[in-house]
């Protein structure tokens, strides 16, 4: 299946569409800017009087209700036949919120300003995702994801690094994290205003109307290996609050975070190229299996070793999916609804993300630390299980092999 439009003899950077690369740059500089407020989030929390259920709670409510304009969004770049604009306004107003935080006196202050964040990332997503899957020459669709998720993982190691290196010399001071972090989260904004152009698209062939049968029963059996998964896969903040609690000091907190991005960063373009070759789905499997040892191991060890190794393997967990799973979405659409697609499962991610959350802030509050982490790792278990029969059901290979 024909996966862009663009001939290969047009300019490519590094070895990628100018689109894709430029896409991939803007989220260097968008993950640089929110990892560095992230990666110190949990710990500002806490000092701030929220509780383990309030923080999974701050990050569950902002992702699942700004997570329905994923869809909308998706619909609408695709009607229209634009993924720009959508990119203009979606970074920018989180862009314009990043630094805000440094104002927040208590986690309801920190909840508002989430919530409007995770509207600008509802706005961008699935138009971004839409248009890199409108960019991709034949045959490269995993590849090209592997290279969105290397991007955001290298802000994801420099974003920390640039916070411990604050730490360092302000102990103790979140709030000038916050505020410099809005630099490199308006230089994405520059690169997408300088280098992103719109895909070729032929407007004939735009959307006019849809309706939830017009995509295909594959796409709706993999949201619900999505849904199950991500019902065990919490925000990354419980992590780092069970790093600090076995050990690790909160000024090494972000370095420790950084690790798996280091991992994912690594290995993300060649699993993306692997999966070109040989399916989606084996990687996504062995993905979902790393991730329940992962969890697992964080449930029962006590050891800054072992956690430090764990966060290590939970990188390479991240590059055998993230990308990956958006390319078997890139797949199995056509060519004018991969936007609508794309917000769907987007969409799919962010609201499971509210009651994912809750169990898992509710577990280690009036259960105990280990708990939620069993809880992911069986969740993950039953996703690979589930997707490896689903592909033993299905005669076909991903449509990438048609």
């Amino acid at each position: 299946m024909k996966t862009g439009n663009h001939p290969r003899t047009e300019k490519r950077i590094f070895g990628f569409n100018r689109n894709i690369f430029y896409t991939g740059l803007t989220s260097f500089f968008t993950d640089t800017s929110t990892k560095m407020v992230y990666s110190v989030m949990p710990m500002f929390l806490l000092s701030i009087g929220a509780s383990k259920t309030s923080l999974s709670l701050i990050e569950g409510i902002a992702e699942s209700t700004a997570s329905l304009l994923k869809s909308f969004s998706g619909y609408w770049s695709d009607k229209l036949g634009k993924n720009k604009p959508f990119l203009l306004i979606g970074y920018g107003l989180s862009s314009l919120i990043i630094p805000l935080y440094a104002w927040a006196a208590t986690p309801m202050h920190v909840l508002y300003l989430r919530f409007v964040e995770r509207i600008g990332k509802g706005i961008r997503s699935a138009p971004r995702d839409s248009l890199v899957a409108a960019s991709v020459t034949e045959g490269e669709t995993g590849k090209s994801f592997g290279l969105q998720k290397t991007m955001d993982n290298s802000g994801a190691i420099l974003g920390p690094l640039i916070a411990f290196a604050l730490l360092a010399l302000f102990p103790g001071n979140y709030r000038i994290i916050f505020i410099l972090a809005a630099i490199p989260g308006f230089l994405g904004i520059l690169v997408i205003l300088s280098g992103v152009r719109e895909a070729r698209r032929n407007k004939t062939n735009l959307i006019r109307e849809f309706h939830l049968k017009d995509l295909p029963g594959k796409f709706y059996l993999f949201l619900l290996v999505i849904f199950i998964f991500t019902l065990g896969n919490s925000t990354d903040a419980l992590l780092l609050v069970k790093a600090n609690e076995v050990g690790v000091k909160i000024a090494f907190i972000p370095l420790v975070y950084l690790i798996s991005s280091v991992v994912s960063v690594l290995f993300a373009i060649p699993m993306g190229a692997l999966s070109d070759k040989i399916g989606r789905e084996k990687l996504l499997i062995t993905g979902y299996l790393l991730y329940a040892v992962v969890y697992f191991g964080f449930g029962i060890t006590r050891s800054i070793a072992v956690i430090i190794l764990l966060f290590a393997v939970y990188g390479m967990y991240s590059a055998l999916t993230d990308g990956i799973q958006k390319a078997y979405v890139s797949d199995v659409i056509e060519e004018n609804k991969k936007g609508t697609g794309m917000g769907i499962y987007n969409a799919v991610l962010g609201i499971t993300l509210l009651p994912a959350s809750l169990i898992a802030g509710l577990l280690y509050d009036k259960v105990n630390s280990s708990v939620p982490f069993y809880f992911g790792a069986c969740t993950a278990m039953i996703s690979a299980v589930l997707l490896f029969f689903l592909c033993r059901n299905q005669k076909k290979p991903s449509p990438i092999h048609e």
